[in-house]
């Protein structure tokens, strides 16, 4: 057996931080339980970015999305970014990535070095994905790749994920998916008729513990990122888990109404408290080209349907989580587990009826922001413990090399958090920043959080902003921005902010002379 560690990170998609089964009892992830049981929870992790892509991309380069180019979900991370991946390749290990990438939009742009290969007509290309990993060149640092684009039915299924699906007789794969537009969704919900074992979860698991199986052979690490796609709404999954939670029983976020009649929203910038408002004007806050924003618009508020939701939302983690067992299993069976860095993490949160929210959007309530975060590393993290101390997604490339014995490059801007999981420290950062660029001009906000404030910044609106005192309010339903009382909490976050900003600059290269 290779005597370097191995790290695999496996990443689910939009997973609201509280969806684990050991820390709460409406949800069964007997699994997930068992990595936190051997290692760590880390209760505070946090994401660089509440939508996709820009996360994605970190997690790929250890850069902010401000730097490594891929601002927001429809735009392209620039293929000549320095990756972690390659950092890894240059040491010997294999670099494989498995199941959702979407570092590149669902259409190309008209420019050079815009195309993006995460877009029709590639997706359902199959001669295109059966030949994808003989090119010589990595895609974002991955040697070998695996992957497919969709969320549940959509329209975007392809990759390799069809081929696989075709491989196991499935050759009518297409009709358990939306057709390519501009034909019309089916608009499925709750129980999928695509049996299970030809679900993405079952393929990513299957094709994860292949790739692992393939290195161990080859007596070579690796660096592996399983990539799950679930429970990224819409709200579907094949039985049994799709009636696997009754709704009734399932919690659901609300908006908090003070005893006046005011809700958590009257002290919130527009765009926040607009969600709740009936015939908002939105136009404002049109993206330049027409694109959409996430978020930016009414938000339902149906009770009956979100406990619906939050039901087939638990199934498809519940599925997930049964899938990532097998991964765990095949650990044991090749007599790796002790020497894998295992981190389950996700790429950001999700809202149902939170603050009166649904899905996602620029918004940096925790529920959007915060991420369940797990590390598994037997004999160099102890098992069982809990983890307090911030954590930042930009923080797992630099630890990942850490941990291998790997020089982490100067242009990474994240901390090494192996000390504190192997508690050697009590916390690797002071505090963390959190981005959101969706529309450079109306929707380009910022969020600083240390141990105790979360204090949020909209650029070129100087009076709207978020402060919310954590440890007093954790449930951040009063926003403190206007309070007097918090002007000089709020002077001295500016300033740590500030010094942040400054700390986080990267140095792609060193200073070697005088001039």
């Amino acid at each position: 057996m290779n005597p370097r560690p191995n790290v695999l990170l496996i990443t689910s998609d939009q997973q609201l931080y509280d969806t684990l089964g050991f820390k709460n009892p409406h949800i069964k992830t007997p699994n997930l339980d068992r990595l936190a049981r051997e290692g760590a929870d880390c209760t505070r992790a946090y994401t660089v970015n509440p939508v996709c892509t820009p996360t994605r991309a970190s997690l790929a380069t250890g850069v902010y999305p401000s730097v490594h180019g891929a601002w927001t979900i429809g735009v392209k991370l620039p293929e000549d970014v320095p990756t972690l991946g390659q950092r890894f390749l240059d040491a010997g290990y294999d670099t494989t990535l498995v199941g959702k990438a979407h570092f590149q939009p669902l259409a190309s742009g008209d420019r050079p070095g815009e195309e993006s290969i995460e877009s029709h007509p590639f997706l359902r290309d199959r001669d295109f994905w059966r030949n994808f990993n003989d090119q010589r060149t990595p895609w974002y640092g991955f040697s070998h790749v695996e992957t497919c684009r969709n969320h549940t039915d959509e329209a975007h299924a392809g990759g390799h994920y069809g081929l696989w699906l075709e491989e196991k007789g499935l050759s009518n794969w297409e009709d358990y998916f939306d057709p390519i537009p501009p034909a019309p969704s089916k608009k499925r919900y709750g129980s999928w008729d695509l049996p299970e074992e030809y679900h993405y979860s079952a393929w990513t698991a299957e094709r994860t513990i292949a790739n692992i199986e393939r290195s161990v052979k080859n007596d070579k690490p690796f660096y592996l990122w399983s990539s799950f796609h679930d429970p990224h709404p819409s709200y579907l999954v094949p039985e049994p888990w799709a009636s696997m939670y009754d709704p009734a029983d399932m919690p659901i976020g609300k908006l908090h109404v003070n005893d006046d009649g005011t809700t958590e929203l009257d002290k919130m910038p527009p765009p926040v408290r607009m969600t709740q408002e009936e015939g908002a004007d939105w136009s404002v806050f049109k993206e330049e080209g027409g694109q959409g924003l996430h978020g930016y618009h009414r938000h339902p508020d149906n009770e009956d349907k979100k406990r619906k939701d939050m039901a087939i939302y638990y199934g498809m983690t519940s599925f997930m989580d049964q899938q990532i067992g097998r991964i765990l299993d095949k650990l044991d069976e090749l007599g790796i587990a002790d020497n894998t860095l295992i981190v389950f993490t996700s790429d950001h949160g999700h809202y149902i009826g939170h603050h009166g929210l649904v899905a996602k959007g620029a918004f940096h309530y925790d529920e959007g922001i915060r991420v369940p975060f797990l590390v598994r590393y037997p004999g160099k993290v102890p098992a069982g413990q809990t983890i307090d101390a911030l954590q930042s997604l930009i923080d797992l490339p630099s630890t990942f090399l850490s941990a291998c014995g790997i020089e982490v490059p100067g242009f990474m801007q994240g901390v090494d958090q192996l000390p504190c999981w192997a508690g050697d420290a009590d916390k690797a950062r002071d505090d963390l920043i959190v981005e959101m660029r969706h529309n450079p001009t109306t929707v380009h906000l910022r969020t600083y959080i240390d141990e105790r404030y979360k204090l949020t910044l909209y650029r070129g609106h100087p009076d709207w902003g978020e402060l919310f005192d954590l440890q007093d309010d954790p449930g951040e339903t009063d926003n403190k921005f206007g309070d007097p009382a918090y002007a000089a909490v709020k002077a001295a976050l500016m300033h740590k902010w500030l010094n942040a900003e400054i700390a986080r600059e990267p140095t792609r290269m060193p200073r070697v002379h005088g001039a």
